[in-house]
């Protein structure tokens, strides 16, 4: 007991503690007679041994509004985590109800972790969706349209959000819009909060899913996840351990066209700007939901983060393989990566033929399914042999003599109030190196280009037989500028395949190099325009609103959109159901913008406002307006990147290994915390740590090491 004047009796003082708990009805307050070297777990003994309620509270822990802390060492004393006779602490339940948006649009009802740190609750998640590679995702806040319109950055949103959400008040409240049993009741959301359902543990069982107008009608009718009352189970609760596995059915392949209110949650950026603002909304891997004012029953996105994907495999990747494909499909469509209007007919071809083949029976031929015991067999032994020997070498000729390319092509080098004029000159390729002549009898070359490190983009039109490539060779003034012009989608194929080797610092000697000249003969002959559509329009009907962005939409009838789609489709039609997938995805990949995360930041030494690219193998300082990029380091040359907290700015160093020469950057982001940019940065230089040991263990410690930002 406390005298008036704060002084303790004994040494001892009392403690507020709140219980919260779904089958409570209301909030229990307790006042616990303590020590301050008591430990976190005595106190909670002390507090169970005190509530005459016959309950499990394994699943509890003690949480400090105040500080917005777990004290989840319950060895450390309260002396230790410095809880005071003024403090109040809730005992309150570590997994709670969350809405989670798969990359699909279709919202699940999970059990998290709060009480763990993002990661760790992304790779629950995943387990339980049947998702592999867990480190390739992460979890987003929803941000409102007002946060894209201005720099508002990470920090003061989250310092809204926490004033909002965390408790502080004198009634002991968790949350200022948390109800008596710990609901949230946020407005302003597409979601309506569903209601627990009274008297289930721990609240694991939804009232009605799939009621005419619910967001949760996105979910699959047949789904295993039913249970007698009409509700849905949450996958991972109790009842619902006997369908494990069983997610794969109602996840490996979506709907068509999702809810309006799933609609509602796209973002359609319509600037650079607005593309860099959207990951703001990236959670702290390091930190906990609760940590970070993420509270019950909110609506948190789970999406690919890192587009590094290891090891798409279709026998096992079924879930894996649709939601890749679904983040494409609706990152095209909202136009957070643009395209050509001939690559986005092929794209929505490719998108018809995988709503064709859902309601098909499959002859899983990939090996998905109909692979007998002998077949299994046979592919380990193989995969055996190639680890234990290396792959096969199939290539006739001497393996230590380099290729080399040689022919006439147009070039054409930009400048400033120039007219465009490409001219005809002899290219030779060798090693990773371009060299230009006047003509095929010249000895000495005009110009050699390195293209080790440099930024290479296809220039393609199919309509008008243009086959293009940009070269951005890097140099100490930025990136210099060469546009190559072929002749024909052979010719292209296979220098625009050298090209993309030799900015990764490989030769056409390379065993990749055949299959990337095939890759790209593929990826043209999609786009090919067809004589005619290869189905009767009339057997299907085609909303172009779902299949191609909206800058299409204006410029192009719709009827005409719905004749093209069925023309490109002509050159699809013979694809199964996971082909079409991975061949959008392989497409998607092919495109300038793809994987490129972006950021508003001011570089040391410069006052206007630029763009920062973070990609899996290099970051870029871009134009903002026009999304160019002025220069490139890849992370071969990084040496060490870090934080400094005080003025929140990230530093990099650079090294080139074989020139010596050696540059720092440093930059202050605008739009997100340092934070988030730091962890792009590890989390790329940790996913290309990966063995090819497709059997390894995460190592989530490397992971917090790489990405944390603190010793």
């Amino acid at each position: 007991m406390m005298m008036p004047d704060g002084v303790m009796i004994d040494g001892s003082w009392d403690l507020t503690v709140t219980v919260t708990d779904l089958q409570v009805t209301g909030q229990i307050e307790k006042i616990l007679r303590v020590k301050g070297d008591l430990h976190v777990g005595g106190v909670m003994l002390k507090l169970v041994e005190s509530l005459d309620v016959p309950l499990d509270w394994s699943d509890h822990g003690l949480w400090w509004p105040d500080k917005n802390m777990w004290l989840s060492r319950t060895r450390s004393t309260l002396d230790q985590y410095g809880v005071q006779a003024d403090a109040n602490l809730f005992f309150t339940p570590m997994h709670k109800n969350l809405h989670i948006q798969l990359p699909d649009l279709q919202v699940m009802d999970m059990r998290v972790d709060f009480s763990v740190n993002v990661f760790g609750s992304v790779v629950q998640i995943c387990k339980e969706l049947g998702i592999r590679r867990p480190e390739e995702l992460s979890l987003m806040r929803k941000l409102d349209k007002d946060d894209l319109k201005r720099n508002r950055g990470a920090t003061v949103a989250r310092r809204r959000r926490m004033r909002d959400s965390v408790a502080g008040n004198s009634n002991g409240n968790l949350t200022p819009n948390t109800s008596m049993d710990g609901n949230m009741t946020i407005g302003g959301s597409p979601y309506n909060r569903t209601p627990r359902t009274p008297g289930t543990p721990q609240g694991t069982l939804l009232r009605t899913p799939g009621t005419p107008g619910s967001p949760y009608g996105t979910l699959n009718p047949h789904s295993p996840y039913q249970w007698n009352g009409g509700g849905t189970m949450s996958p991972g609760s109790m009842n619902s351990l006997s369908f494990e596995g069983a997610m794969d059915s109602s996840l490996a392949n979506s709907p068509n066209t999702p809810t309006k209110e799933a609609l509602t949650l796209l973002y359609r950026p319509k600037s650079n700007s607005e593309k860099a603002r959207i990951n703001a909304g990236w959670l702290d891997s390091s930190v906990s939901l609760m940590e970070q004012g993420v509270r019950e029953n909110d609506l948190i996105l789970l999406r690919f983060k890192f587009y590094n994907f290891y090891d798409l495999n279709p026998k096992y990747d079924a879930v894996r393989i649709n939601q890749i494909y679904e983040q494409a499909k609706w990152g095209l469509i909202s136009e957070e990566i643009d395209c050509t209007e001939e690559e986005m007919m092929m794209f929505a071809s490719l998108q018809l033929q995988v709503n064709l083949q859902v309601s098909e029976p499959q002859d899983l031929v990939d090996g998905t399914a109909n692979q007998s015991a002998d077949d299994d067999i046979d592919a380990a032994l193989m995969d055996l042999q190639v680890s234990l020997e290396g792959s096969t070498i199939t290539s006739p000729g001497d393996i230590t003599n380099i290729p080399e390319l040689h022919d006439y092509l147009k070039h054409f080098k930009p400048k400033k109030f120039t007219l465009k004029a490409y001219k005809k000159y002899w290219f030779t390729f060798k090693d990773t190196h371009v060299s230009m002549y006047r003509s095929k009898e010249d000895a000495n070359p005009m110009t050699r280009i390195n293209l080790k490190g440099c930024e290479v983009s296809p220039d393609v039109n199919i309509a008008s037989a243009k086959y293009g490539i940009k070269l951005f060779v890097p140099s100490p003034d930025g990136l210099t500028e060469n546009w190559i012009r072929c002749e024909n989608e052979d010719q292209y194929a296979k220098w625009m395949a050298a090209c993309k080797l030799a900015s990764k610092g490989k030769t056409m000697a390379d065993s990749s190099y055949d299959a990337e000249v095939k890759s790209i003969l593929a990826f043209l002959s999609m786009q090919h325009p067809s004589h005619g559509p290869s189905i009767n329009p009339n057997t299907v009907d085609i909303q172009p609103e779902d299949f191609v962005a909206p800058r299409f939409l204006k410029k192009i009838k719709n009827k005409v959109i719905s004749q093209r789609i069925l023309e490109a489709h002509a050159n699809v039609r013979d694809m199964n159901l996971i082909e079409a997938k991975m061949n959008y995805i392989k497409a998607w990949q092919a495109l300038p913008e793809y994987g490129v995360t972006y950021f508003i930041v001011k570089f040391r030494g410069s006052k206007k406002e630029e763009l920062l690219g973070v990609a899996s193998n290099r970051i870029m300082r871009m134009d903002l307006n026009s999304g160019d990029a002025n220069k490139t380091w890849r992370y071969n040359t990084m040496e060490e990147w870090y934080v400094n907290w005080e003025i929140k700015q990230v530093m990099v160093k650079f090294k080139d290994q074989n020139t010596g020469h050696q540059e720092n950057i440093a930059m202050s982001c605008l739009t997100a915390d340092c934070k988030i940019v730091h962890e792009f940065l590890g989390g790329y230089i940790f996913l290309s740590m990966r063995s090819g040991d497709k059997n390894q263990t995460l190592d989530e410690k490397l992971f917090h090491k790489l990405t944390g930002g603190w010793d």
